[in-house]
Parts: structure tokens; sequence; C-alpha cells
């Protein structure tokens, strides 16, 4: 199905690849080439790439020194390419890049020309200590971006995030008010939060937009040691799973027929029906007299 077609009858067949990146940015290439080929030769206009497409790697300083900027990134040189070559659009889900003295973890929206259509800068950190000892410290390496990005597609809007964006719901209500019909939420999400919280997270999001929600994944054992959990996904506006994948790498496609979009929000109007209010006063607990 070309872009036209998809427009005009109103599906659109779209793909998210899971990847198990290394610390090789030119391995990392050959493997998203390899797969958004695939995804085009089933049909997929649309094709996004997980968190970190072209460097995965825990070491900061080690993917700090590998780091390239945007003007001579050659992930984002070869994809920009691949999407020209073959008429499609490439949502790179993110790539790491130096910017002056600082790292940015920014995805790019390609369109079928090889131009870049929109940046999206990842906004919420991965700070966190988890029960298992696992830690990150991502705003160690990155530079956390400030504003949320929506773009029209021939077929539909689209609402750009990154992986831990997910536990943020007012970014994807702003998104799907804005007029973003598909969410996408590019990841690396670690094995542990993603076995408890992934599906949960991914789904509810869907849900309480409306909107359909694409999320491509790292999945696996990584070079650099890491576990992420993959699960690369495709959600309909009622929170359906249509499409999913393990933790190997593959792609995952499905048809996405836009006028649910537009149904889903008639029969639970949420964003309609949403009402400002006055927020809390901060509680303040008494201390137990002793």
């Amino acid at each position: 199905m070309t872009t036209a077609e998809a427009e005009a009858d109103g599906t659109v067949c779209v793909a998210a690849i899971q990847m198990r990146g290394t610390t090789d940015a030119a391995q990392n290439g050959d493997e998203a080439e390899r797969l958004i080929r695939e995804a085009a030769r089933q049909g997929a206009v649309y094709v996004q790439t997980p968190e970190i497409t072209n460097l995965v790697d825990r070491d900061g300083a080690r993917m700090r020194a590998a780091m390239q900027t945007e003007a001579d990134d050659p992930t984002l040189a070869r994809l920009s390419a691949l999407a020209r070559d073959l008429g499609i659009h490439i949502h790179i889900g993110s790539l790491a890049l130096k910017e002056g003295d600082a790292a940015v973890n920014r995805g790019f929206l390609v369109g079928p020309d090889g131009s870049v259509l929109a940046r999206y800068d990842k906004i919420h950190m991965f700070d966190v200590d988890l029960p298992d000892g696992e830690s990150w410290r991502e705003s160690r390496t990155y530079r956390p971006g400030e504003k949320a990005v929506a773009v029209a597609l021939p077929f539909a809007g689209l609402g750009m995030t990154i992986c831990y964006d997910v536990r943020f719901p007012v970014l994807y209500r702003a998104l799907a008010v804005a007029g973003a019909d598909i969410l996408t939420v590019p990841a690396c999400f670690t094995k542990q939060t993603g076995e408890a919280h992934w599906h949960v997270l991914t789904r509810a999001r869907a849900i309480e937009t409306g909107s359909f929600l694409i999320a491509a994944t790292q999945g696996g054992h990584h070079e650099d040691g890491r576990d992420s959990y993959g699960h690369a996904i495709v959600v309909d506006p009622w929170g359906k799973v249509l499409a999913e994948g393990d933790t190997d790498p593959c792609v995952v496609v499905a048809d996405l027929d836009l006028t649910r979009v537009a149904a889903a929000r008639r029969r639970i109007p949420a964003l309609a029906n949403a009402r400002t209010f006055e927020k809390p006063e901060t509680i303040v607990r008494a201390e137990a007299n002793t």
C-alpha cells in the first residue's frame, strides 16, 4: 500500500522493528536497514525504529566518545537515504548525539523524500534505582528536551515520545489534544520494569487518549550487559494489542483503520470531557506524639 492509498481509504500499514543493539554503530545500522527493508517488503509505509538505534552502551564515557553530531551521524544519513530509496516514512526512534558540550536523545521523523520532517528530544530522564540494584542516571549523559512534538503526516497526526515518557500521561493527552491520532513510544525498556509495566502503560496511554500507539523496542541481552524487555507493540484506540514481538529482533506489522480513532473518542469522550480544577494543597502530616 502506498501513502496515497492509505490516505484515500483511511487505513495504513505500519511497522515497529525490534533490535538488539550493540556498541557498534555500523553494525546497528546494518541491522536497522535489514529490518526496515523487511517491513517495507511487507507493505509498511511508516516504519519505526527503537530508542538509541545507533548506540546501546551503558558505559557513559565510552558512549559519549562514540557519539557524533546530528550533521555527522552516519545512522541518520543512512536511514534518511533508505527512506528516500523505499519511498516511506522512517521514524528513527532516537539517536544518541553530541550537541555542543552536551548530548541529546533525539528522535527523527524522516519523509519519503529523505528529508527530516520533525525532531523530538526526550523530555523525561530515566533516573531510577530499581529493587534488584539496577541503577540508571540518564541525566548524567543527556540534556532533556523541553518541547512536545506532534506532526501531521499525509494519513494521520503523529505524537513523538521516547521510552520513559510513557509514565507521564499528561504528555500524551497534550499530543492527542494537538491532533495526534497515533502516539509513538520507541523504547529501550529494562527487563525488570517491562515485565511489570510495559503492557499496562502502553495500553493505558492508547485507551485514555483514544489513539493508536506504536512502540519499537530494544530486546534481549545486549553486548553492554543490559537486558531489555523487547515486546515491540501496536495498540489500537480501544486498548487491543494488534501486533507484538517477543525479545528477538523482528518486524511487527499492523494495518491501522484510522476511522477507529474518531469512533473511540466518540464512545469515551475523555478528551472533550476533561475539566480544569484547583490543585490540592500540599498535605502536611503531623508528627506523632512521643
